[in-house]
């Protein structure tokens, strides 16, 4: 079974988190947190920051690291690395995205989120109720 790493942003605003829905692929319609792969000699934070400028058109600051996933897909393995991100400066422009909305915490689970994303869902929680 192959092995993908990637880095995913839980960007935080006015105490709402940025949801975005896949509009391709096997996963099309459900949501995740918006990132994407880590290149070969590419730190976790320096990928995160350059695949949302790919697909959103923002610049984000990361403020702190959340959790890594690890999660078995039935084609793949993936491993993911969550970091608690706000917006620097851009307006948010849905390159890759079907669609993209801001949840509060008790709108998290109002989405179907891809299993791995879900994973991470107790810990946002947490964060957003401090």
């Amino acid at each position: 079974m192959k092995s993908i790493e990637v880095a995913a942003a839980i960007i935080v605003k006015d105490g709402k988190i940025l949801a975005t829905q896949r509009g391709y692929g096997k996963w099309k319609g459900w949501w995740e947190f918006p990132g994407g792969k880590i290149e070969a000699g590419e730190k976790a934070q320096e990928a995160l920051r350059r695949e949302i400028q790919e697909e959103l058109e923002i610049e984000i600051a990361i403020d702190k690291f959340i959790q890594t996933v690890e999660y078995d897909y039935p084609d793949f393995h993936l491993t993911m690395h969550c970091f608690l991100c706000h917006v620097v400066s851009g307006q948010l422009e849905l390159l890759e995205h079907a669609d993209a909305v801001w949840l509060d915490a008790s709108g998290l689970d109002n989405v179907k989120w891809l299993p791995a994303d879900l994973e991470v869902l107790p810990k946002i929680k947490q964060e957003l109720s401090l």
